[in-house]
């Protein structure tokens, strides 16, 4: 039989399970094809996100964001939904030195707060909502100008925010997100995380 020191395990540090609590402040679904989102009372998800929004579906095309595909070429919808967080709005806001940014100007489908460093939740973060519903974030949402335009408009067309917008928001956008179980989300619930167990592969 193998001995098992003679093959021991990479020495890599890896951060626990663990789990956090937040509250959503409102959620929203997108109007046909307009890059912002309408607010709703509640949102209802199936397997392939918010039946109607311009993101649902299980697969979409390729876009410049992953440039090792061809383009339009249909691959794995990773991207159902948009979660950002007020306390990363307020950020962005302070670095774009407007009052406020609101979290429907940029397609978000739900806003929460009191998570903690919110646009850095790793791949594979749950979150559980009252309803049964969990949604699995797969990634942050990288900031675009055409979001910045969008602040612009609703700012009466301050100039220069749509060009200062992605890096004024840089890794403060939110994530992206699947759902893992159907059900509803409302504003003014709670909810649970689950972050999964991290570490850094440096090869």
């Amino acid at each position: 039989m193998p001995d098992p020191s003679s093959n021991p395990a990479p020495d890599i540090a890896v951060t626990p399970v663990m789990k956090r609590s937040g509250h959503v402040v409102m959620v929203a679904a997108a109007v046909e094809n307009a890059v912002g989102t309408g607010r709703l009372a509640e949102l209802v998800l199936t397997h392939e996100g918010i039946p109607g929004d311009r993101h649902a579906g299980f697969l979409r095309p390729a876009d410049v964001r992953v440039p090792w595909f061809e383009r339009h070429a249909p691959i794995q919808n990773e991207r159902q939904l948009s979660i950002v967080s007020m306390e990363d709005l307020a950020v962005i806001a302070g670095n774009l030195g407007i009052e406020r940014v609101e979290p429907e100007w940029l397609g978000a489908n739900i806003a929460v707060e009191g998570v903690p460093d919110f646009s850095f939740l790793p791949r594979g973060t749950r979150l559980f909502f009252p309803s049964g519903a969990v949604l699995a974030v797969m990634g942050q949402n990288d900031p675009c100008r055409i979001a910045g335009a969008e602040v612009e408009r609703h700012l009466g067309g301050q100039g220069g925010l749509a060009l200062r917008f992605a890096a004024a928001a840089k890794r403060l956008r939110g994530v992206v997100a699947i759902v893992d179980r159907p059900g509803s989300i409302r504003g003014g619930e709670g909810f649970k995380l689950r972050i999964p167990e991290q570490w850094i592969w440096q090869g």
